[in-house]
């Protein structure tokens, strides 16, 4: 099958059977959910960028495995020059959606199990690679896209998984069968499951021998039974479902979704498992998986950056304040923020190298530090974002009162900014800021930026690992003339 339009990938959605709950509700109808939808938008822009000539570039690339033509969101990265065009690519998504487009993790499990499944076999002869590459062939040649799930719920911090109070904490296998395994357990922060053909699941921590039933990696489909799905609640997510829904929703056509995924007895054929009970592999795992992850956020978060620093130009420009000087320098510094999340994201990038399975690894000091600066200078772009709108954009009255007979004319009046701007545009550019930097889009830019990927002490851990502080004592050493 060649790569899926935007439609094909909608209607392949439709033969989904998802299992999903929203509001104590189940929901038979997931793409056509108001609350839902956007965040499915986001997800089609990865189909509908891919099939415009003037981005074939950046969103398209040659398989390693099959040898065709593929969306680059399901490549396995193959030299630096494929790492930099992913950062790239992901800008461009968020530029075009100002939300979580959510293929991201896919991808970046992908090549964290690439070339780990590799180093498995080299030690235990086992054949996870092959199967994984089968998968991988599955997933290109149909295009699909994959949720990465890798956060469990973990209860008790204090204790390993094995010594929780309940073993559920943490996903694990509960049988061994001749066939396959079965699973329990959950996943939390699953962004853009519901617009999903398969879940590849992955362990969150680093484990120990005692460990083993939890040291587990497969992947299966979003539908297959025992898989329950439990939207997560965003702020102002209802206005999406208000009748004639439109200027409050900020961003009408895109956003981004998290849920609880819960694995209920899932059954896993042998050749969808790539890690079980390996325990001394699930920290290469995780930490390649989170080092490709890292990168991506130098540029997602860039992208839509991109976006807010626009909205909050604008509504700069139709409060008449464009020109005062500390307007233009708050603007200059979202700017100088935000370029240098992008560097770090192309640095990692750059600084590449080639793992024994033969796909590219970012530099995973480098991507830490992309994303250390994405736990905070987001939040600083947002502040100086809110800034500048003024608070109008969280007092402003509602869509329903500017449209009513009896007191719209008074909104239409009052609310009014540089005359030759409507009240309708100031209204939709302040909703915009607020919905990217307060409302449903924060999820996948604000409060997003501090979690994803890892809390900063994570970050903050494996930059004191890779510092190589011995080298540079060694540097000054030698500068300083001292003889030991």
């Amino acid at each position: 099958m060649a790569m899926m339009t935007g439609e094909q990938y909608v209607e392949s959605l439709r033969k989904l059977k998802l299992n999903v709950y929203m509001f104590g509700k189940k929901i038979e109808n997931v793409v056509d959910n108001p609350i839902i939808r956007p965040s499915m938008n986001s997800v089609k822009m990865t189909y509908d960028l891919a099939e415009k000539p003037e981005y074939e570039e950046l969103m398209t690339t040659v398989s390693n495995i099959t040898g065709e033509k593929i969306n680059r969101f399901t490549n396995i990265h193959q030299s630096t020059e494929d790492l930099v065009k992913k950062v790239k690519m992901q800008r461009l998504c968020g530029q075009k959606t100002a939300a979580c487009f959510q293929r991201c993790v896919g991808m970046d499990a992908f090549n964290a199990e690439y070339s780990t499944t590799f180093e498995i076999d080299k030690e235990y002869g086992t054949n996870y690679h092959e199967r994984f590459k089968k998968f991988m062939a599955y997933v290109q040649e149909n295009d699909l896209t994959v949720d990465g799930a890798m956060t469990d719920p973990k209860g008790d911090r204090a204790l390993s998984p094995a010594k929780q109070a309940d073993p559920d904490l943490y996903l694990h296998i509960v049988e061994r069968r001749e066939d396959g395994i079965v699973v329990r357990g959950a996943k939390s922060h699953q962004t853009g499951i519901t617009n999903s053909h398969e879940v590849l699941v992955m362990p969150t921590v680093a484990m120990r021998p005692e460990d083993k039933d939890y040291a587990v990696s497969f992947a299966v489909p979003t539908d297959s039974q025992g898989i329950t799905i439990i939207m997560g609640r965003q702020s102002c997510d209802t206005r999406k479902s208000e009748e004639g829904a439109d200027i409050d929703v900020g961003n009408f056509n895109y956003g981004g979704h998290e849920a609880l995924v819960v694995f209920d007895n899932v059954f896993v054929p042998n050749d969808r498992i790539f890690l079980n009970g390996e325990t001394e592999f699930a920290g290469m795992l995780v930490e390649r998986f989170a080092g490709y992850h890292r990168q991506s956020y130098g540029g997602c978060k860039v992208g839509v950056g991109d976006v807010l620093i626009g909205a909050t130009a604008l509504a700069a420009d139709y409060n008449g304040a464009h020109k005062v000087s500390h307007i233009k320098d708050k603007l200059i510094e979202m700017t100088h923020l935000n370029e240098t999340l992008y560097a770090c994201g192309i640095a990692c990038s750059a600084e590449g190298h080639k793992t024994e399975s033969g796909n590219y690894l970012i530099n995973l000091l480098l991507a830490n530090v992309c994303k250390q600066n994405v736990t905070r200078f987001p939040y600083e772009i947002a502040r100086l974002a809110e800034d500048i709108a003024g608070g109008l954009m969280v007092t402003m009255p509602s869509e329903k009162d500017f449209r009513s007979e009896e007191v719209g004319h008074y909104i239409e009046k009052y609310l009014k900014g540089v005359a030759s701007v409507s009240t309708e545009n100031r209204m939709r550019i302040l909703r915009l800021i607020e919905n990217i930097t307060l409302g449903t889009a924060a999820v996948g830019y604000r409060t997003e930026s501090m979690h994803g990927a890892g809390s900063p002490q994570a970050q903050r851990i494996m930059i004191s690992r890779q510092s190589n502080l011995a080298h540079k004592k060694a540097l000054a050493k030698a500068i300083a003339r001292i003889k030991e």
